[in-house]
């Protein structure tokens, strides 16, 4: 069974979450990450766009309509390869 991939952020509390990993896409030159909340199961997931290199890493929300459908598509069409 695959390991599950977690990351942890700070809400504006500063309260640890913990996030798994749904997926890593790799669309138009930019990688994002499909995160999911591993407390409220029945939560969305959230995209972010992975920004920067080695210890220069963000992780940014995409706020943008027409890119959040993108790598929705692209999600959705890596699922259903499988």
């Amino acid at each position: 069974m695959e390991e599950k991939k977690m990351m942890a952020f700070r809400d504006e509390d500063g309260n640890k979450v913990e996030f798994e990993v749904v997926a890593e896409i790799y669309l138009n030159n930019n990688k994002y990450i499909i995160l999911s909340s591993e407390e409220d199961s029945d939560q969305d997931a959230f995209v972010f766009r992975v920004d920067g290199e080695g210890e220069d890493i963000e992780y940014n929300m995409i706020e943008d309509d027409r890119e959040f459908d993108e790598v929705k598509k692209e999600y959705q069409r890596l699922l259903n390869q499988n």
